[in-house]
């Protein structure tokens, strides 16, 4: 695929995301992708992974529903193993290749999409709560629970 310079396009369904399932809240839609190989003037082959999608999750301010855009943009320095790393120019990711050389599309796009799930989903344009909860009346004259303890300690 890199010698050739080989690109494809795809949709993949959300459902069929076994591991990003379980970080959405359902799985209606599907994401876009495309991938090309190539080599970079330093002759380091690579794989340049594009990614469209709209990923359903739950807003922890409001609780509401809410489509998170994202949209990857990511080159991965293909390496046959952990040494070859070291070689990559700093702004490739590494991508192992496996011993059969080759690479699975969907596990690549998957990958990513779970990597761009925030760990605390807020909806765009959600305000923050910040407010002060002062003590009701009826709880500051209730009487101090230690206050009996104070009269065993005078004894």
């Amino acid at each position: 695929m890199v010698a050739a310079r080989r690109s494809f396009d795809g949709r993949l369904p959300l459902s069929s995301m076994t591991r990003l399932q379980g970080l959405l809240l359902d799985t209606e839609g599907e994401a876009r992708f495309t991938i090309e190989f190539d080599r970079d003037s330093l002759q380091v082959p690579y794989v340049e992974l594009k990614i469209e999608a709209e990923l359903p999750l739950v807003c922890q301010r409001s609780l509401q529903r809410f489509l998170l855009p994202v949209s990857i943009a990511q080159r991965l320095g293909l390496v046959r193993d952990e040494a070859e790393e070291a070689g990559l120019p700093p702004d490739y990711e590494a991508l192992l290749v496996p011993e059969d050389g080759m690479l699975r599309t969907a596990e690549l796009v998957e990958d990513e999409l779970v990597l761009a799930v925030p760990v605390v989903a807020l909806s765009p344009g959600s305000e923050a709560v910040e407010r002060e909860w002062p003590a009701q009346e009826e709880e500051l004259a209730k009487a101090n629970p230690f206050a009996g303890l104070a009269s065993l300690k005078k004894n």
